[in-house]
């Protein structure tokens, strides 16, 4: 019974974080109008 009551503790905690990170919102901020180049070039 310890074991549900811990691990219903736990979601609802999880849970709770969630919603405070969505209630926040995403940062402002600008993206970069630049690509990310993730690979090297190859050489001819």
């Amino acid at each position: 019974m310890r074991a549900l009551i811990a691990a219903a503790t736990g979601l609802a905690v999880a849970l709770a974080l969630v919603l405070a990170l969505t209630a926040m919102g995403s940062p402002a901020g600008e993206t970069s109008p630049k690509p990310l180049l993730t690979t090297v070039p190859a050489h001819p």
